[in-house]
């Protein structure tokens, strides 16, 4: 199994809000979509020295995860993400 986790910061405007719950909305819908992944959990983040959102996600391979990355549903959800965030990090580790 495989643990894909990411942080995100969102650009402060207007709609910063909405956004993120478009991201978790966007996120979570890959769930049966995308195969390999088994969950995708995402959070908003209340410290206010961290990022503003995470995704918790669980794969059953690094060749899911490898898919995962190049599929078109994810490329689509890609998009909006990266149109509303300024800064990213990520960490995957296999258990």
């Amino acid at each position: 199994m495989v643990k894909h986790i990411v942080f995100w910061r969102v650009r402060e405007d207007e709609n910063k809000q909405k956004n993120m719950e478009k991201m978790r909305e966007l996120l979570t819908s890959l769930v049966g979509v995308v195969p390999g992944l088994l969950s995708a959990e995402v959070g908003f983040n209340y410290n206010p020295k961290g990022f503003d959102i995470a995704l918790y996600s669980e794969f059953d391979s690094k060749e899911s995860l490898d898919g995962y990355q190049v599929h078109p549903a994810h490329l689509e959800v890609k998009k909006f993400v990266h149109s509303v965030i300024i800064d990213r990090v990520c960490a995957d580790y296999e258990i």
